[in-house]
């Protein structure tokens, strides 16, 4: 991917240079970067998140203060695309957010209070912007810098752009070590930023700042790239930081980096229509790359023609409103009946950006038909080519632009009776929905999916829900009904417990540089269990620093419920996964602990509403829905009779079970996992 310069921005005099230091050639040349797809131009880096120590501040920290401010090295010129304006300074409780914004070539700042969670917050962002604007992170060295790393691999694993800028030990080594610095006997050029490399897509060090010049451009291309983006490194030596340097001009110009959309092969497409022609029971496997490319009305679309069902993964959940005809559920582990039947039963399963996971294939247990066939429509050709697949590589709006219109005049549709078949399968999963949301007792404490259910009778399309781990993945899978195609934000790719506040928290930035609803935003709920909220609140300091309406739920359920249920399924009796006193003979199964978070959440600053019974949580949730500040609603839920609550798993998952054991739990578990096994086949 090459850049281009827009026609009305003059390139600078050839042999003009400008003295900076390498921190403050990076962020000027970051604040003119920009991405282009179907006409529509933004600012492919927009903010930056950062902690400062003794590895950052002087260097990308003191850039950062020269570029938000006039009349600096980094001032504006032309104006890019503009968002909400005001600075990022803390806005006095019951005020409307003042969010930093990037008017010209400022690049505004986001103060963060974990490195972790400044990556997941910057991740949340990029995924609500299309994959088209990304956050960058600053680190200090040591301990900041390896705290990038669980968030970098999410990034990664999900192909959601952030570029990482962490500080390095010195580049020129006056003092050896320093502090913080990871000694390694056998190679004096590693650092533990070199951590960072396998769950990098792209990663440079910056040892001398002319070295900054390609690296930077890589680093643009990797981020901007439909199949390679992911995490981006560029590791900063602090003294290399600091250092001046007299820079081309040239290096300031803006660019612009076209995102493609590029078309399917001729051939290809033939054998895709072939294949689609010549299927009797079709299923269409919608991935995240459906809303990646912005196809979900294309996709809409090409059901219209075919009447082909459509089952989504996590990822792709949304890619049909669920009461779209063809909409049939999630598919696999935490799918419906409905869609597993479908694709026990397809001949065809057609894959549209998606990676098929084990939760989607049951780990290969799922696609049962000896004759089915897979067709993968998928941007990147390692994806395309899985399970021994016909391949259309090809961006999915396009490649599916391509298969309507190369099945328009050739008259396929699927048999009537399969409509009817997949309707009435929809239509039975529905009533076990509403049973699941029923709440026939006002006064009783909610169980988890009778939360979702009061939810579900209270959000709108406007509405955002982020979540990540724990049981809540299976429950919203199966029975959320998805109103808008970003309403269904969860991430299950890496599935990392702490994701959903500060991944809340990038949402809500991004919708305010959307200028959406008045005030600039959607309501954007991070739903967690006491786990998960143990694991990373710290970014509630955040939303309440800029005076964010998050909406966070709390369920509490004293452990780790949903590793707790697959401990009992896989023979290992629950073991460590209750939050509980010791017992007399040193096991967990004492009294809860007297932990109150919703205390913990209220010390954070956040406005807290505690409900006990339905009918108070079906009032807490309406207020916190209209707050205009970050608001906690904390209810303690109640523990559903079976692992997976009224609805348990419709489709197997492999976890290896103990082959032997002296335990009656785990070898009783052990005879249900060969019987689930042995159904498993690949697929070639």
């Amino acid at each position: 991917m090459s850049p281009t310069r827009p026609a009305n921005r003059p390139d600078a005099p050839h042999g003009a240079t400008r003295r900076l230091t390498t921190a403050q050639a990076l962020i000027a040349f970051l604040a003119r970067q920009y991405t282009e797809r179907d006409g529509r131009r933004q600012r492919l880096i927009s903010a930056t998140w950062g902690i400062f120590g003794h590895g950052n501040v002087a260097g990308i920290g003191q850039a950062l203060l020269e570029a938000g401010h006039a009349g600096s090295a980094t001032a504006p010129t032309v104006p890019g695309p503009t968002a909400p304006t005001g600075p990022g300074t803390p806005a006095a409780p019951g005020t409307a957010p003042r969010i930093p914004t990037a008017p010209g070539h400022r690049m505004p700042f986001l103060q963060g209070r974990n490195e972790q969670a400044m990556v997941h917050a910057a991740v949340g962002y990029a995924r609500q912007s299309g994959r088209l604007s990304a956050h960058a992170v600053t680190t200090s060295i040591g301990p900041g810098a390896t705290n990038l790393v669980t968030g970098a691999a999410l990034a990664t694993v999900n192909r959601l752009p952030v570029l990482l800028l962490p500080g390095d030990t010195f580049a020129t080594r006056p003092a050896d070590p320093v502090l913080q610095q990871l000694e390694v006997p056998y190679a004096g050029d590693v650092s533990v930023n070199d951590c960072l490399r396998p769950v990098s897509r792209y990663f440079d060090r910056i040892t001398r700042p002319e070295a900054l010049i390609p690296a930077a451009l890589q680093a643009m291309r990797v981020l901007a790239d439909p199949v390679e983006t992911g995490a981006v490194t560029l590791a900063l030596p602090q003294d290399v930081q600091a250092e001046a340097y007299d820079w081309p001009e040239e290096f300031f110009a803006e660019r612009d980096w076209h995102v493609r959309r590029p078309a399917p092969d001729t051939a290809e497409l033939e054998a895709a229509v072939r294949a689609i022609r010549s299927a009797r029971r079709p299923l269409i496997v919608a991935g995240g790359g459906v809303r990646h490319s912005a196809a979900e009305e294309t996709l809409a679309a090409f059901t219209a023609a075919t009447r082909i069902p459509v089952a989504s993964t996590q990822a792709g959940k949304g890619a049909l409103r669920h009461d779209h005809p063809a909409d049939v559920g999630g598919i696999g582990h935490t799918g419906t009946a409905a869609a597993d039947e479908l694709a026990r039963t397809a001949d065809l399963v057609i894959g549209v950006g998606t990676r098929f996971t084990d939760f989607t294939t049951a780990s290969g247990t799922l696609f049962s038909n000896p004759a089915v066939r897979f067709l993968h429509l998928n941007i990147a050709a390692a994806d395309a080519h899985k399970l021994a697949a016909l391949p259309l590589v090809a961006d999915a709006r396009a490649g599916l632009e391509a298969l309507t219109a190369a099945l328009a005049g050739r008259g396929y549709r699927v048999d009537p009776a399969y409509e009817t078949e997949y309707a009435g399968a929809k239509e039975a999963w529905e009533e076990k929905v509403e049973a699941s949301f029923a709440t026939p007792v006002p006064t009783a404490r909610p169980t988890q999916t009778q939360v979702l259910g009061l939810l579900d009778a209270l959000v709108t399309e406007d509405d955002i829900l982020i979540n990540a781990a724990g049981s809540l993945p299976g429950d919203l899978h199966r029975l959320w009904r998805t109103r808008s195609r970003d309403q269904y934000h969860v991430e299950y790719g890496y599935s990392c417990m702490g994701y959903e506040i500060p991944a809340a928290i990038g949402v809500l930035l991004a919708e305010a540089a959307r200028g959406a609803r008045s005030r600039g935003h959607r309501p954007v709920w991070a739903l967690v269990g006491d786990g998960t909220y143990l694991m990373n609140p710290t970014e509630t300091v955040t939303a309440v620093q800029e005076n964010l309406p998050l909406k966070l739920v709390i369920l509490q359920n004293h452990g780790y419920a949903s590793i707790g249920g697959l401990s009992e399924a896989v023979g290992a009796e629950r073991f460590g996964t209750a939050y509980r006193h010791r017992d007399a003979d040193g096991g967990f199964t004492g009294p809860p602990l007297p932990v109150d978070l919703a205390a913990n959440a209220a010390s954070l600053g956040m406005r807290v509403l505690r409900a006990a019974t339905v009918d108070e949580l079906g009032k807490a949730l309406a207020e916190a829905r209209d707050a205009e500040g970050p608001t906690c609603v904390y209810v303690e839920t109640e523990t559903p009779d079976t692992v997976s609550g009224p609805l348990p798993a419709q489709a197997w998952w492999d976890v290896p079970v103990a082959e032997t054991a002296s335990r009656p739990a785990a070898a009783r578990a052990r005879e249900e996992y060969d019987r689930q096994a042995a159904s498993r086949r690949r697929h070639l």
